[in-house]
């Protein structure tokens, strides 16, 4: 965590991504990296243009590192989706030369999903939603883990932080 925070450039913005198969969800951080609000959701083509877009969204928010949530198993293993994640991320590095991070992201989409549900969103509304909501998820969980770090918690495995 501490490797990913100095190599990011300090004072720029993260952006977290839940990579899914149809779409890109992305959120964004704020430049002091307490708070991750909802960016977009991208409509995934083919990869160069969903590269291209999401360069694009760096550049433009001076953001300085990237917080890809990883698809694991319930069990923690690595799965095909965790797989494919980390080659869009291998393929991604020679467009966009930024530091990535892999945070857990189990059941981040459940867990948007039903905060919808109880706020009464309709069925539309959510799925207009969720993927970037689930980004914001997940990169609040690596804020809140490098708030720990910096402050001498570790916070054990609470939130368990993968390179």
């Amino acid at each position: 965590m501490r490797a990913f925070a100095e190599a990011s450039r300090g004072g720029a913005r993260l952006i977290g991504v839940d990579l899914g198969t149809r779409t890109i969800g992305l959120a964004l951080s704020d430049v002091q990296r307490r708070i991750a609000s909802p960016l977009e959701t991208i409509r995934r083509v083919k990869f160069t243009p969903d590269a291209q877009r999401l360069r694009d969204l760096c550049l433009k928010h001076a953001v300085g590192g990237l917080v890809f949530g990883l698809p694991l198993n319930m069990d923690g293993s690595e799965g095909p989706r965790a797989q494919s994640t980390r080659a869009f991320v291998r393929n991604l590095k020679p467009i966009l030369d930024l530091p990535v991070l892999f945070q857990d992201e189990r059941l981040s989409t459940a867990v948007v999903t039903r905060a919808l549900i109880e706020a009464d969103a309709s069925r539309a509304r959510r799925a207009q939603l969720v993927d970037k909501l689930a980004a914001a998820y997940i990169l609040q969980g690596a804020l809140d883990m490098m708030q720990e770090s910096d402050e001498g918690d570790s916070g054990g495995d609470r939130f368990p932080v993968y390179p």
